[in-house]
């Protein structure tokens, strides 16, 4: 057998001390959410559902800091900032997936930077179309673009709702046009006045006007159907399966964060949800689907969106941030 020095193999001890030591008794003190939205939005109700049933096992506050702004930026740099193990980042993987390609320079790295805990939950997004003219399928929609090329409007809500249509558009070879939107809170409303034809966004912002009859939503982008719209198909069903995408919501830890650490912080967010039921319930009202994940998981499906992100971003042209 190898023999290593006296020194080394102290250091080593100690160092396994410490990631042990450090994962049993976490946490120490207060623990704080950094959110990139404010109060109210999806994200936020995730942090804080979560925060207070964690709080309550750990016997330590855990403070949601909302801050949003700066496509997602200011959030991750307080976060990068803090540098403390203490201070994790609750984030959707599209805040930050799609900055190498609406970006010329990013402050951070995501691989190096942001490492992942636990996946909490996952966006439903949706396609969704106006009643005028009168599709009741993406299929329909698909053939009402290519009788009439140039002739109907698109939008979608920034990152990956905005990147799968994007993609979707030119597969198909289809001949729209593409709205922007500086608050994509307006779309449904023009989408039922059909100023726009076709609007992918996450499910919550169309569901009153599609229960309403004033918009109709064609599938949801999700593995699964929505829980709140269960007659809705999901693209793979309605035959689009590349439209499909799990928009992951999870807990980031900074760099360097002990693997032990994060399995453990993993293994907490499962119990608290497998134990209060109603937190599934409730974020299923914002539109929204409990999917619990732990880090290596989490990681897998960060690297499938990334994956995807980038194929699309090739056949659209576009370049990687530098």
């Amino acid at each position: 057998m190898k023999r290593i020095g006296f020194a080394a193999a102290v250091a080593l001890l100690i160092h396994c001390g410490i990631g042990s030591a450090s994962a049993q008794s976490f946490p120490s003190r207060a623990v704080k959410f950094i959110v990139p939205f404010g109060p109210g939005s999806g994200t936020d109700i995730t942090a804080r559902l979560i925060g207070d049933r964690l709080a309550a096992r750990w016997g330590k506050p855990v403070v949601v800091e909302n801050r949003p702004g700066g496509d997602g930026f200011v959030s991750i740099n307080a976060f990068i900032g803090a540098n403390d193990d203490h201070t994790l980042l609750l984030v959707p993987v599209g805040t930050f997936a799609v900055h190498p390609y609406t970006h010329d320079k990013l402050s951070y790295n995501a691989e190096r930077d942001l490492i992942p805990i636990a996946n909490i939950s996952s966006i439903i997004l949706s396609l969704t179309a106006s009643t005028s003219p009168k599709v009741d399928t993406l299929a329909d929609f698909v053939a009402l673009a290519r009788a009439q090329p140039g002739k109907l409007n698109i939008a979608a809500a920034a990152g990956n709702s905005d990147f799968l249509l994007s993609g979707f558009i030119k597969n198909m070879g289809l001949q729209v046009a593409k709205v922007p939107y500086r608050d994509i809170m307006q779309g449904p409303n023009d989408l039922a006045e059909a100023r726009i034809n076709l609007l992918a966004s996450s499910i919550t912002i169309v569901q009153a006007l599609h229960q309403a009859g004033k918009i109709k939503i064609l599938a949801v982008m999700s593995r699964g159907r929505a829980p709140t719209a269960p007659n809705v198909p999901t693209v793979i069903e309605a035959g689009f399966p590349q439209l499909q995408l799990d928009s992951l919501i999870g807990l980031f830890g900074p760099r360097g964060m002990a693997k032990e650490l994060r399995e453990g912080i993993a293994a907490d967010v499962r119990a608290v949800i497998e134990a209060n039921p109603d937190i599934g319930k409730k974020l299923e009202a914002t539109g929204m689907l409990i999917d619990v994940r732990n880090s290596a998981d989490f990681g897998k499906g960060i690297a499938e969106i990334r994956g995807k992100l980038a194929a699309i971003a090739q056949a659209l042209g576009m370049k990687t941030a530098q």
